[in-house]
């Protein structure tokens, strides 16, 4: 009965170490409504912070382990995350079906100025044209981006305020915070947000939400203009770059203190 005993522990341990070892997880992608494979279609791994793309053939290969959480997303699909399970792992390929979304345009009001003649009245009307700056503050390795309403004096006494946002959003879960630095390192999660604009791969790697994602770069001194117009991958590195400055402002205050 001991022995019985023992080879079943021994069965037991052997299968949650197979259980967490990290492995190449394979699988096709395919259209839902008629089988035909996807090509590029991006896909992460939201645990191991890694990146690919599925070939001509719809095919990918990522690295994975059991109960890790993939993310697929494809221009005009309804992007799904997927669980890694044992049997995947153990038994090879799976195919993964992506639905089509339906496309929608978006009416457009045209707001057409109504000129009364009275110059102090009229020029209300016309729109304020944003014009963008970056402050360069001596000691940190990149300057800060900020509105026209911006001063100086803002952009100087803020420098404290971004950091300790980011750190209010990610400091309970300093996970995160460390998916940054594998993001910026890993080649094909540069290349997949470099050709994105629509946050959403972010915001499933960084758990956060549009809204909190866009307040972040905010406050990290980066105006409207910028978080409207960069790409997903210009939006990692102005996050990223923020918590840095906010690692070296930090240490310099308790140096002082």
């Amino acid at each position: 009965m001991k022995n019985y005993l023992l080879l079943f522990i021994c069965l037991f341990i052997s299968s949650m170490a197979m259980a967490q070892e990290i492995n190449n997880v394979m699988g096709v992608v395919v259209n839902s409504s008629n089988g035909e494979p996807l090509e590029n279609v991006n896909i992460v791994n939201l645990n191991q912070v890694k990146g690919t793309a599925t070939n001509s053939e719809g095919s990918f290969q990522i690295v994975a382990k059991a109960n890790d959480t993939l993310h697929l997303s494809y221009l005009g699909f309804k992007s799904i995350k997927v669980r890694v399970t044992n049997d995947w792992l153990k038994f090879g390929s799976s195919k993964i079906e992506l639905t089509e979304l339906a496309l929608a345009l978006e009416e457009v009001v045209v707001n057409q100025l109504k000129l009364t003649g009275y110059l102090e009245v009229d020029i209300k009307q016309v729109p304020t044209i944003n014009n963008n700056y970056r402050y360069s503050i001596s000691g940190l390795p990149s300057g800060y981006e900020a509105g026209k309403s911006s001063t100086i004096t803002k952009i100087i006494g803020s420098i404290f305020n971004p950091a300790d946002f980011l750190h209010r959003m990610f400091g309970k879960n300093p996970n995160e915070m460390r998916k940054l630095k594998k993001m910026k390192e890993d080649d094909e999660i540069r290349n997949l947000l470099a050709s994105r604009f629509d946050r959403e791969m972010l915001m499933a790697l960084l758990q956060v939400d549009r809204v909190d994602l866009d307040e972040i770069v905010r406050q990290c001194n980066y105006s409207k203009g910028f978080i409207q117009t960069a790409n997903d991958l210009q939006i990692l590195d102005a996050i990223s770059e923020c918590y840095e400055e906010y690692k070296v402002l930090n240490r310099s205050r308790g140096n002082k203190i």
